[in-house]
């Protein structure tokens, strides 16, 4: 985590308002609206006791509570779920009085303050490759993610027809064939993407490169799915690499996107087993599943503010 100002539940971002979604909004399950409070600091004792001490002064009652203290880093990671209904003043005053709590800790903690009932909103971005993009679509219809999909923005013009038959907005933004011409296209993306003020930008194999640029304004908030078990087989043609390498496991990983390829913090990985007698295709085709189901949970938890981030590392409260 950086030194800067705490951060508290609504990130400052230089973006426009947020644009209505085009669609419209698929009925979500009716789970217990929470407060969810997220901390990171240098461990220190009496954090634990200021945070409840606060939430109980306010009438709060605790639902969820996670904690983990990192003995090589020194840091404490915590993460509190209060039933709003038993809160008795505003979220703005809430987030005020935790904010002055939190600066107790140090001047480098990082903080959020988050309401479960404020819908988050996420912005998909694909290529050709549209198994990921299928599954988040349907989890999109049936209400199973902690947000909605307000926008699919695809390099080719293929995945329109299945996102428009869900109802969502697609937006085609061509690439250059060569790396070196792509600024334009970076660009004219970013520009779509901020228009929708998105709380998630999931790349769903999306198969582009994001400039250094893109990933400082998009961090903490873009997700991308690697098709391999990192730290193993970073960049292109995992699958490929795997079976040159007679692997008996492959993999995905979740992580947020960083300036450095499929280096950023890992949120969620998964595996299934191979053989010798699997070929190049059985290996994408079992790949592909494993691909969905982590990139799913990972999205999960983002949206719940299950993830904190430190360094290149991540506490993941599951």
């Amino acid at each position: 985590m950086t030194s800067s100002t705490p951060r508290g539940a609504t990130p400052q971002r230089s973006t426009p308002q947020r644009s209505t979604p085009q669609r419209s909004t698929p009925q979500r399950s009716t789970s217990q609206r929470q407060y969810v409070f997220t901390l990171g600091c240098p461990d220190r004792t009496g954090i634990v006791a200021g945070i409840s001490s606060f939430i109980a002064e306010h009438g709060g009652s605790i639902a969820e509570a996670a904690y983990h203290a990192d003995a090589d880093s020194g840091w404490f990671f915590t993460r509190q779920a209060v039933d709003a209904r038993t809160i008795d003043t505003s979220l703005e005053q809430l987030r005020a009085g935790f904010g002055a709590v939190a600066a107790d800790f140090g001047s480098d903690v990082e903080w959020a303050l988050h309401d479960s009932a404020e819908p988050k909103r996420i912005v998909v971005l694909v290529s050709k490759e549209m198994h990921c993009l299928h599954d988040l679509l349907g989890r999109n219809a049936q209400g199973e993610l902690p947000g909605t999909i307000v926008a699919v923005i695809g390099n080719h013009p293929e995945p329109a027809t299945l996102v428009e038959a869900h109802g969502v907005v697609f937006h085609h933004v061509p690439f250059a064939k060569d790396p070196e011409d792509r600024a334009e296209s970076f660009a004219a993306l970013a520009k779509l993407v901020d228009s929708f003020d998105a709380d998630a930008i999931v790349l769903a194999r999306f198969m582009q490169v994001l400039p250094a640029w893109l990933c400082e304004s998009w961090a903490g908030r873009a997700l991308n799915i690697h098709h391999s078990f990192l730290p193993s087989f970073v960049g292109a043609r995992p699958y490929h690499q795997a079976f040159a390498r007679g692997v008996k496991l492959i993999g995905a990983t979740c992580h947020y996107v960083t300036g450095e390829l499929d280096a950023g913090p890992i949120i969620e990985q998964d595996v299934i087993r191979v053989d010798h007698s699997d070929t190049i295709p059985d290996l994408v085709r079992q790949g592909r599943d494993i691909e969905k189901l982590v990139l799913a949970r990972g999205l999960r938890w983002h949206l719940q503010d299950r993830v904190l981030v430190h360094g290149r590392k991540t506490v993941v409260f599951d």
